[in-house]
Parts: C-alpha cells; sequence; structure tokens
C-alpha cells in the first residue's frame, strides 16, 4: 500500500483526540474501519505508530517521525490548494474588477471612478456586512479588490494573507433628529447622551465592544442599541426614537444631522485589499486604491462641517 494524503490526516486525527474512538468520530468513520486503516498504515510504515490501551493512543517514536512530516505536509498541500482554487478564479482578472465591500459611502464613488478610467472593463461588486466574508472571497479568487472598515487600530481580517492600505480614518459621529433638542449644538459630549437609545448597522469586529467601553468612560451604560440595516437607523433617528452612530463621511440626509463628539473617542479605518499574488492586484493595485482615496475625499467634500472639523484634527482624514 502507498501512503496517501487521507492516510497522514488519519495519523492526526488520532494524535490530536488521543483516542482511536474520538478520532473516529471527527473523520466520520466508524472505529473498526480506522482500526483497520490504521493497521494497514502501520503494516506500510514498518512498525506501531501508536502505544493503544484503555487510556488512550499515544505516538510511539516511528509515530513522531510521521507526525512531524505530516504538520509540514498537510497544511502545504492545503495551502497549494487553496492557491490553485485562487488562481484558476482570477484569470481573466486583468480585464475586470470584482469589488467587494460592507454598506459603507465609498464603494458607489469607486465603481464610478473604476467604469470612468477602464470602459471596456466589466466592474461587479459584492455587499456584505461581514468583513471576514469578503476577506474570504478575496483570498478564494472570487473577489480582486476588498473595500471595508475597521474600528480603531484593530487589524483587518487575514491581514497575514492579504494587503491592505488605509485611505482615511473617520471620527465615528452621532445622528441626530433635526428637531433633536442637541441639535444646534457644534459637539456633544457623550456624557450629555446617557439616557438615549442608539442605532448602528451590524458588522464583524471590536466596534460594539469599544463603543460600550467609550459610554463606561463617560460615566453610563446604554440603555438600548438597535442593530439594523442603514435605513433602519436612519429612520429611528428621523423620528426621534434613537441617536445614530456613523463616520464623518456619512452622507447629507434629510431630517438627520450628524454631530462630532468631543474628544473623539471612536474611530474608524477605511481600508482597500487585494491578495499580493493576484493578477488583479498586480496589474491595478495602485489605480484601486487611488481611485478609492479620491472616493473617500469626495465623500468628505459632500460634508462641508466635516471638512472645516477636518482642519483642526489633522490625525483624521485621507492617508496618503
Amino acid at each position: 500500500m502507498e501512503l496517501e494524503l487521507r492516510h497522514l490526516r488519519t495519523v492526526r486525527a488520532i494524535a490530536d483526540t488521543g483516542s482511536l474512538t474520538k478520532a473516529a468520530a471527527t473523520l466520520g468513520l466508524a472505529q473498526p474501519a480506522l482500526s483497520a486503516q490504521l493497521r494497514r498504515i502501520e503494516k506500510a510504515l514498518g512498525g506501531a505508530l501508536f502505544d493503544r490501551d484503555h487510556t488512550g493512543a499515544r505516538a510511539t517514536p516511528l509515530g513522531e517521525l510521521v507526525l512531524e512530516r505530516a504538520r509540514v505536509v498537510l497544511p502545504a498541500v492545503s495551502e497549494l490548494q487553496a492557491e490553485a482554487v485562487r488562481f484558476a478564479n482570477a484569470r481573466g482578472a486583468l480585464d475586470r474588477f470584482r469589488l467587494g465591500g460592507t454598506h459603507g459611502p465609498l464603494l458607489g464613488g469607486l465603481v464610478d471612478r473604476m467604469a470612468a478610467a477602464h470602459p471596456s472593463a466589466a466592474v461587479s461588486t459584492y455587499t456584505s456586512w461581514s468583513v471576514d466574508e469578503i476577506a474570504s472571497l478575496v483570498i478564494d479568487g472570487r473577489l480582486d479588490f476588498a473595500l471595508i472598515g475597521t474600528c480603531g487600530e484593530s487589524a483587518p481580517p487575514l491581514a497575514d494573507r492579504l494587503v491592505w492600505e488605509v485611505v482615511g480614518v473617520d471620527p465615528v459621529f452621532v445622528m441626530l433628529s433635526e428637531n433633536h433638542p442637541l441639535a444646534a449644538e457644534a459637539e456633544l459630549d457623550l456624557a450629555a447622551l446617557a439616557d438615549e437609545s442608539w442605532a448602528d448597522v451590524p458588522g464583524d469586529g471590536c466596534f460594539a465592544d469599544c463603543f460600550t467601553a467609550a459610554c463606561a468612560r463617560s460615566g453610563f451604560t446604554p440603555v438600548s442599541v438597535f442593530e439594523t440595516d442603514t435605513s433602519s437607523v436612519v429612520h429611528l433617528v428621523q423620528v426621534g426614537r434613537a441617536i445614530g452612530l456613523c463616520r464623518a463621511t456619512f452622507p447629507p440626509t434629510p431630517g438627520v444631522v450628524t454631530r462630532p463628539l468631543a474628544g473623539a473617542p471612536l474611530s474608524w479605518r477605511h481600508l482597500v485589499g487585494w491578495h499580493p499574488h493576484s493578477p488583479a492586484a498586480d496589474a491595478a493595485a495602485g489605480t484601486v486604491a487611488g481611485a478609492t482615496r479620491e472616493a473617500y475625499a469626495e465623500a468628505v467634500s459632500r460634508s462641508p462641517s466635516y471638512a472645516r472639523w477636518l482642519g483642526a484634527h489633522p490625525r483624521f482624514g485621507t492617508v496618503a
């Protein structure tokens, strides 16, 4: 019998679980079938791989040698398979731009710029609340570029496998009904909003925890937080049901005013990312990153009050 990858996976499963019974459950096999397979593997390799008794299974010196090699070979093969899938899905990416993004203010501006700059290329989009999902699609070669946001200085998803560029940093503003008693204030203390209900959009990452921590530093716990889509957040704000949390680049909206929080206790980074070995990234990373910065600058310009605020807060705004 020739040794196969499935045999290495069997040996690793037994070592990881510490028993044939648990390994059989992990692999979806009947224990007698797993025992018979292990005997064939041991015969092919020339000796026992595990000492087995009523307490479980422990690797023999020969088993440790096999496990040492398996821990190198199996991840390498998995990575090869993932890279092959990504490469196959990326074919033809030089004449198309598949953009993935969260539900933010920049994706539309990026699409507009890429379509204008490359009129013969197909530009498509995919949106999701989950930055992890979008990053995974870039890894698989199903998207060429990801446009996402992260809270504060938190790392973007799959930072060890994708290239990420920060294009802009926003403070987190609050959205108030234009009829709210504090709507005329130029800046708000978070503590002044202690008795309010809140609304924001869902997503991965630490933003909810960071918001709760910021409220705690201001001496209160939020009364309630509605997690819902952007349209519902705007509606709840317009009717005075809640105060919304938004990026400072949130576009002007009828019936709503946006105001900065004193001390900017929360921030949001806009990033564009791609796979470092993607043909699309090699050909257009600079173009897409530059176009994203232009889209961000345009979003800032749509809010004169935010543009003025940036003049006094240079750590925010476009990142070169």
